[in-house]
């Protein structure tokens, strides 16, 4: 994916805003694009950032390598499989139980192109792994955001207020959640989303099949998501691309030929292939970019902030509704214990 002329012009060092106070947590933040979003937030004097990852010994050598270039950071290592509901549940519980607030929630984590499994639930392992723990994680934590939101004032508005007596109260300040889909979400076969697939392994929709129909349900989750808080004006929803970057993601994807591993390698090594440090603007950009301007809640964006490059399939309000209503039944039941 080439960078678009549309593009929003985007520097995380100098575009996004002091986050002092905010709490910010991302999954998948021991690798690639996780990674550097945790890094680039740190710099930006946060209160908190949590970050995800299967193993929280990784977790940690990443939070120790970020604090050599950041060293006030303040990061926690949060033990998240989003392929088991369980663990998505204890990471849910201890957030809740110790963070006041959260302000932002990436949806990083994803596998790609993986042979054919389930997950400890029973779901397809990609649609599983990059759809339904990420659901399930929001669901858990959304309550957290909103309170966030709903008591949380711009700082502009804020100062206008103390300023001027007359003005009106300072309105709340969206939660945000981005969500990480891919161009690939085009390539999902109709009719987008084949419900009788997603509990089984779903063979014979191919690995990228199978990876594409996951990254078609991130962002229709994300448009449904956007539109049922679109009143409250209290939550601000994101999908994203982020482009072909140089991560591990292609390492991983053993569900794919090599001779398609060995040409990405061959690309990387070429520099022919973006690094996460240009990777990963999308998504800090839909994280910190002020809402209604070139930001519009339930949107899918590709580089760097471009919008109407979903399929129509994406764009597909019934298919949309029929997903969330479909996920939200295989989530009923699944609570947090405090």
């Amino acid at each position: 994916m080439t960078w678009c002329a549309k593009s929003v012009s985007f520097d995380p060092k100098k575009d996004i805003p002091p986050l002092t106070d905010k709490v910010i947590l991302v999954t998948g933040g021991n690798v690639g694009l996780g990674k550097q979003a945790v890094l680039e937030y740190a710099r930006h004097g946060p209160g908190l950032i949590w970050l995800a990852a299967r193993s929280v010994e990784k977790a940690d050598a990443v939070i120790d390598e970020i604090k050599h270039q950041v060293p006030d950071a303040n990061i926690k290592a949060l033990e998240l499989d989003l392929a088991s509901f369980a663990s998505v549940k204890k990471a849910a519980a201890t957030v809740l139980s110790t963070s006041p607030r959260l302000d932002i929630l990436m949806l990083n984590a994803g596998i790609m192109a993986a042979t054919p499994g389930l997950t400890a639930d029973g779901y397809e392992l990609q649609f599983g792994t990059n759809h339904m723990g990420h659901a399930l994680l929001t669901k858990l934590l959304l309550p957290l955001l909103l309170q966030t939101a709903a008591t949380t004032t711009t700082t502009s508005s804020s100062k206008n207020h103390a300023n001027n007596s007359s003005s009106p109260s300072p309105s709340p300040s969206p939660a945000r959640i981005v969500v990480l889909s891919s161009d690939g979400h085009r390539f999902a076969a109709k009719p987008g989303i084949d419900f009788a697939t997603l509990k089984t392994p779903a063979e014979g929709l191919g690995a990228f099949g199978r990876y594409f129909q996951s990254k078609l349900a991130n962002a229709l989750w994300a448009r449904e998501l956007a539109a049922r808080h679109d009143a409250t004006q209290t939550l601000v929803v994101a999908a994203v691309h982020p482009g072909m970057v140089r991560t591990q993601l292609i390492e991983r994807a053993g569900g794919s030929p090599a001779v398609v591993r060995a040409a990405i390698r061959a690309a990387a090594a070429l520099n022919l292939i973006p690094s996460v440090e240009h990777g990963v603007r999308n998504q800090l950009w839909a994280s910190v970019a002020a809402p209604g301007s070139d930001l519009v809640s339930g949107e899918y964006y590709e580089p760097v902030g471009v919008a109407g490059r979903a399929s129509a399939l994406a764009r597909d309000g019934e298919l949309a509704r029929r997903l969330w209503e479909w996920t939200e039944k295989e989530l009923e039941g699944h609570v947090v214990e405090l």
